[in-house]
């Protein structure tokens, strides 16, 4: 009988396999930055548009091919779009709003979720969760009651009918009371046995330890007070009241939609300060978010 010898089959060598594990660890490495690109390309392309066409003649904003270069730029859109309206008041009344209406917000949103977390309240989770159901509510339907409120108040075309119906905030409540019950016990534990009462060891104790916490919540909060249209529109009706949204759509419609160079420097005083207090707080909020997460 013929013997049948089987040879067995070439395996690759461990340097072979380092290298596709190599070649499969790069491709996933670039794909991950191919899309990091294309993500950053969809944010930055519009602010860059923005930024070049306010240094630009209506004429040439809709030039074909566009120039993506201003090749005269020209300081004197912001100028006009300035004296176009009073946007000094404008700004000053966006911040007293943004300002004020975040601190108020974040202050009581604080306090809240530190009942929520903390407190030995009956029916404590009942309540909370009713809490969370008035997430689901739209603000279109609680824009009619807080504005009879407010004129029942006398409030109309004020800083108080601007700012305090806006002190509640679901979100911020969520965020941090979700982050206070990760924090140790023990240390509130200690506190207690060193006499501190609830406000001191909310000061003192809990607040120390949630400041990338309070960073986002507050920088969220502030960019929305900032970018609110709706309910000055609403609770205001005269120029010395009104916010720099508002005052962007008076640009345009002063302007008739013809001069855009003016118009993108008005939305480029409005964008403004969002993007630096991104890139100021940028840190905290990245701490903020991955502790979060990693709750």
């Amino acid at each position: 009988m013929t013997e049948v010898h089987y040879r067995p089959e070439s395996t690759p060598s461990s340097s072979d396999r380092r290298r596709v594990r190599a070649l499969h660890s790069l491709a996933g490495v670039l794909t991950r930055y191919l899309l990091a690109l294309i993500c950053a390309a969809a944010f930055a392309i519009p602010l860059y548009w923005l930024a070049i066409s306010s240094l630009k003649p209506t004429s040439d904003i809709f030039t074909f091919p566009p120039d993506w270069i201003p090749l005269h730029p020209d300081l004197g859109n912001f100028v006009r779009a300035w004296r176009s309206a009073p946007f000094a008041r404008y700004t000053l009344n966006s911040v007293i709003t943004a300002v004020v209406g975040t601190a108020g917000e974040v202050s009581t949103a604080c306090l809240c979720a530190y009942a929520f977390a903390y407190l030995h309240i009956p029916g404590k989770r009942i309540l909370f969760g009713i809490l969370l159901g008035a997430m689901m509510i739209p603000g279109s339907v609680t824009l009619l009651p807080n504005f009879l409120t407010v004129s029942d108040l006398g409030w109309n075309n004020t800083y108080a009918g601007l700012i305090v119906p806006g002190f509640g905030s679901v979100f911020v409540t969520f965020l941090m009371r979700q982050h206070m019950l990760g924090l140790p016990r023990e240390i509130l534990e200690a506190a207690e046995l060193e006499g501190a009462g609830h406000l001191r060891k909310l000061w003192s104790v809990v607040l120390p330890l949630s400041r990338p916490m309070l960073i986002t919540g507050g920088l969220i909060t502030f960019i929305y007070k900032w970018n609110e249209y709706i309910w000055p529109l609403v609770v205001t009706n005269t120029d010395d009241m009104r916010t720099l949204q508002i005052g962007l759509v008076f640009t345009q419609a002063t302007e008739n939609g013809a001069d855009w160079g003016i118009v993108m420097a008005a939305t480029a005083f409005v964008a403004g300060p969002m993007l630096i207090a991104y890139f100021v707080a940028q840190r905290h909020i990245v701490a903020g978010v991955l502790q979060g997460a990693v709750k």
